[in-house]
């Protein structure tokens, strides 16, 4: 038997609840951070849909979180199932060894690349822990479900990553009990940004692509955020048939967004809300708004970060000489950084600056989306942010280096602002990508016989 660290709200089924789905993540409240939501608003909202949830995850006290936000536990359906569990990691003897309160956040923002220690770190992380560090999770998750498959009728297992070895759990699970498997991939696994960052020899990087494409093939769904992350896996083997990707990106939760509006009155608020680091590229940007904020000195512009900032960003700020403008607020609860966006004049987005960023759609551009503020995101031309901004009639994306294009928008911008102070857009159709719409679409693959 699994020794179950914690049960809590036993679902109590009834003759017409009988599909029972189990959700197997890393992530749980009070984990905070973008991860964590994805999970969270399916299980929220499945139930509209006929499906009960019950959710595997690690015990919150000896989970390694980069960040906690407990006010995301009030999404959490009364009576769901939460089943938590052992682990054992090595970030503790990380955060001994190296001094550091935090541990890495994904992309290395509270990392500075040019420490040895870091270095050396990043490397034990890449060749001894494959597919991760988390990879100590999964024979207590393991021992879990395998009590609650031995035991109990699920129409389907949902793995939810990162960390990417949360789908060894999936594979492992399917091949001793024949369960309907759904691998869900939040971002890439060796195809993701910081991939490079972990040094991996040959054999560990070997390793982790024989994990990828056993996952990738022996899942019976594989759910992805965006067309462009489905094209790079159906590269990875020809025996993965198109049909079996079903893309559903994320999105946000209506019942976040009950603020009203109030850009302000006296400011031209620029915001950009969650973890940036160099390698968005944004140092084109910092010019021109520099430029544009020297033109218009009539105008009282602000520049406000929310969220974790590399040290390297800071420095760029400061050399574009827009310290004096620059607000930097560390992490805040989810609900807080929803009030932010409801509070400013336009929203700031950047899309890493690294190969195979077609694919990356950052889950807070939906947020971003139903806040009605007109987004300038920098990254790659024709992505699959830039086809969801320009359908929704949200905005601009700009090339990294497209500072000209930048200036005249920012031109533009400051010149509405001077006649109306709040320039929110009339109207953005981005009703598809609610929360409750998007479970529809995953309850459909889950009963899909």
């Amino acid at each position: 038997m699994a020794r179950l660290k914690n049960i809590s709200g036993l679902a109590s089924l009834t003759e017409n609840q009988t599909k029972q789905v189990l959700f197997i993540t890393y992530y749980w409240p009070p984990s905070g951070g973008a991860g964590v939501q994805r999970c969270l608003k399916f299980v929220k909202h499945l139930p509209e849909f006929g499906i009960t949830p019950t959710i595997v995850t690690v015990s919150e006290k000896e989970a390694s979180y980069p960040v906690l936000d407990r006010s995301l536990e009030a999404d959490i359906p009364a009576g769901v199932r939460v089943i938590r569990t052992s682990t054992s990691e090595p970030f503790e003897f990380y955060k001994k060894l190296t001094g550091r309160k935090e541990i890495p956040y994904g992309g290395f923002a509270n990392e500075k690349k040019d420490s040895s220690v870091q270095k050396f770190f990043k490397f034990l992380r890449g060749n001894l822990f494959i597919p991760d560090a988390r990879v100590g999770w999964n024979k207590y998750a393991i021992k879990a479900c395998s009590e609650l498959l031995a035991n109990e009728k699920f129409e389907a297992i949902i793995t939810t990553s990162p960390p990417h070895s949360t789908q060894l759990i999936g594979l492992t699970l399917q091949k001793k009990f024949g369960v309907k498997w759904i691998a869900d991939l939040r971002d890439p696994w060796t195809d993701i940004y910081y991939y490079k960052d972990l040094q991996h020899t040959a054999w560990a990087k070997k390793k982790d692509a024989e994990y990828e494409k056993a996952v990738i093939e022996n899942a019976t769904n594989l759910l992805v955020t965006s067309s462009d992350t489905k094209r790079l896996l159906l590269a990875k083997s020809p025996d993965i048939k198109t049909k079996k990707i079903k893309v559903i990106p994320n999105g946000y939760d209506e019942e976040d967004f009950q603020y009203l509006s109030q850009p302000p009155q006296d400011a031209f608020l620029i915001t950009y809300t969650g973890t940036i680091t160099e390698t968005y590229n944004i140092e084109a940007f910092l010019k021109a708004f520099a430029l544009v904020a020297s033109r218009h000195q009539d105008i009282a512009y602000k520049l406000r970060f929310v969220g974790k900032i590399s040290d390297e960003i800071k420095n760029q700020i400061e050399a574009t000489g827009l310290l004096h403008l620059t607000e930097i607020v560390p992490f805040v609860p989810h609900n807080e950084s929803v009030r932010y966006l409801m509070n400013t004049t336009i929203l700031l987005m950047g899309i890493p600056d690294v190969e195979n960023n077609y694919c990356i759609l950052p889950g807070k551009l939906f947020e971003y989306l139903a806040s009605n503020k007109p987004i300038i995101c920098i990254g790659p031309i024709h992505s699959d942010a830039d086809k969801i901004i320009d359908e929704c009639g949200a905005g601009r994306v700009f090339h990294y280096s497209a500072y000209d294009l930048m200036v005249d928008y920012l031109d533009q911008l400051s010149q509405g602002w001077k006649i109306n102070h709040n320039l929110d857009l009339p109207f953005v159709n981005y009703q598809r990508y609610s929360r409750r719409n998007l479970a529809g679409k995953l309850a459909e693959i889950i009963t899909k016989k």
